[in-house]
């Protein structure tokens, strides 16, 4: 079947080599993000005081500034580089942003419906995946890693206590809704359109940036069901030629947790977010098999829409 963004070339696109395409988004991505850190760094230390940024940074989150420092941190120095990266090189170096972004709303409106039941169809799927990735045991030289996420989830508790409906609706759109706008920007526009440009392969291309995806976030007892996660929406985008997709199921798997997270620290429900004993093994069995039924009827529902025209390139299979 021919896929709407499998063609190398569009008119006016700078013609580079993938290979050398995602050295240099790479190397932009990089550059902005050093950038990126040292403005928020500058503005909190502007906002507040040097000593409580170098204290949030050192794990010390007593200030009472600590969930405001985090969020300009989080900001300035990691939303808007990925943010940032993606446009600069799809729009300046590539001078292909519609190709590369992937930002068309030119795809079947059927698929959103698909979207929201695959997403809720995987949790079991991602519980068993991270049940295997916890029981996996680190080498001694990287016992660091499991210390590093645990600082990591503190940070992200501090981030995500919420006492009112108001703190609910700013989590989840900035917890949920602009990670999953900037991050399938960067992963499922820029890098899997480099990838499937470069393999010819457009199932090489949504796995290998599906790890970087996973890598990325730096967790490796999460990195299993990330990679789930990623591999889902890469199809997403791969098989409507739309971002949009999967941006859509980024936000349902996130807005999920922020909603459980403030129901549970409010005791609304008892149903603990990080609890991962939530399914047995025939929920997750059921959830393999209707993961496959479904994402086969999401190629088929997006392959009866037509293709995006484009003027140059072969079509690949």
């Amino acid at each position: 079947m021919t896929y709407p963004q499998q063609k190398p070339f569009i008119t006016g696109e700078t013609h580079i080599r993938p290979g050398i395409q995602f050295l240099v988004f790479a190397g932009i991505f990089v550059l902005i993000l050093f950038v990126g850190n040292i403005i928020g760094v500058g503005i909190a230390s502007w906002a507040f005081s040097f000593k409580e940024v170098m204290d949030v940074v050192d794990m010390k989150l007593d200030s009472p500034h600590t969930s405001t420092i985090l969020w300009i941190l989080q900001t300035a120095g990691t939303t808007l580089p990925i943010l940032a990266a993606p446009i600069v090189f799809a729009g300046l170096v590539m001078n292909s942003a519609p190709d590369y972004l992937k930002v068309t709303f030119r795809f079947s409106w059927k698929l959103l419906p698909v979207v929201l039941v695959v997403m809720f169809m995987a949790f079991p799927a991602i519980e068993f995946l991270s049940n295997i990735n916890q029981q996996m045991v680190l080498p001694t030289w990287l016992k660091w890693m499991r210390e590093s996420e645990d600082n990591a989830a503190k940070l992200m508790d501090a981030m995500l206590t919420m006492k009112t409906i108001w703190a609910v609706i700013f989590d989840v759109i900035f917890i949920a809704l602009v990670p999953a706008i900037v991050e399938e920007l960067m992963f499922r526009g820029a890098l899997q359109t480099i990838f499937i440009r470069w393999t010819k392969n457009v199932h090489a291309a949504v796995w290998i940036t599906a790890i970087l995806f996973s890598a990325f976030h730096m967790e490796f007892f999460g990195f299993l069901p990330r990679l789930l996660l990623g591999v889902l929406l890469g199809y997403f985008v791969a098989w409507s030629g739309s971002i949009w997709p999967a941006v859509w199921g980024h936000f349902i798997n996130n807005a999920t947790d922020v909603i459980l997270t403030y129901l549970y620290q409010n005791r609304i429900s008892k149903t603990n977010p990080d609890d991962q004993h939530m399914f047995n093994y025939a929920g997750y069995l059921v959830s393999f098999v209707a993961l496959l039924a479904l994402m086969f009827y999401y190629r088929k529902t997006a392959a009866s829409k037509p293709p995006i025209p484009v003027h140059y390139g072969e079509e690949l299979d």
